[in-house]
């Protein structure tokens, strides 16, 4: 370790944790909700007696499984102000700068994963808890927010933490676009300073720490939602 400056990093650490690491947070959270809600859709539609909408679901769900996360992130980054601007019809390409065209691109991927998590989350409830619910005079909206979805989504807790854990992980992709998340922000320090080693290695063993922690959280969540259903 001779060499190595721990003082750069004690230096500038508030600097990466209030301002890289909470773009990082932020873009983790908003992205894992709103991939939630959009994966939960498109799971029910998988699941609709109707195949039109069925096909649609798993032909957008197997088309984003399909292409690499950084690709769709340079895609949407550069196409997002066109569509924008054609929906509002200003005729040019309105800039929705680089947080928001980010928080997009990583719903709208992560949503068909949480969709296939969901879907197995839905068919794991017992086909006689939705009939039950149709016996007693509930619509299917009702039956799924009240019946099949509180039960899934106890079951497929552990598994959609996962995922979370793996946004937080892929997050750092928007580096490549200059956005300061915490590693772009530990990149911004090692150029500055001329510390890549120190900058780069204290980078993994954040990310490391945090994926670890939140990983072991997640098999004990797991861990004692067995033994409560046991």
């Amino acid at each position: 370790m001779h060499g190595f400056d721990f003082e750069i990093i004690l230096r500038t650490a508030p600097y990466l944790f209030t301002v890289g690491l909470m773009f990082t947070l932020k873009l983790t959270v908003l992205s894992t909700i709103g991939a939630i809600i959009l994966g939960t859709l498109l799971a029910i539609m998988r699941l609709s007696s109707n195949r039109a909408v069925s096909a649609v679901a798993g032909g957008y769900v197997n088309l984003m499984r399909a292409l690499p996360l950084i690709l769709i992130i340079f895609w949407f980054y550069f196409l997002v102000p066109y569509i924008v601007g054609w929906l509002t019809q200003a005729g040019r390409p309105i800039a929705v700068g680089g947080f928001t065209s980010a928080l997009i691109t990583f719903t709208l991927f992560e949503a068909a994963y949480f969709c296939e998590i969901v879907r197995a989350g839905i068919q794991s409830v017992p086909r006689g808890q939705l009939d039950a619910g149709y016996a007693i005079g509930l619509s299917f909206r009702q039956v799924m927010s009240y019946v099949v979805l509180p039960q899934a989504f106890r079951k497929m807790t552990p598994l959609l933490l996962t995922q979370v854990i793996v946004i937080f992980q892929d997050t750092s992709l928007v580096y490549v676009l200059s956005l300061t998340d915490f590693l772009g922000a530990a990149n911004n320090v090692a150029q500055r300073d001329g510390r890549l080693v120190e900058m780069f290695v204290f980078a993994a063993v954040v990310y490391f720490l945090i994926s670890y922690a939140a990983s072991r959280s997640v098999k004990m969540l797991e861990r004692r939602s067995n033994a409560a259903g046991a």
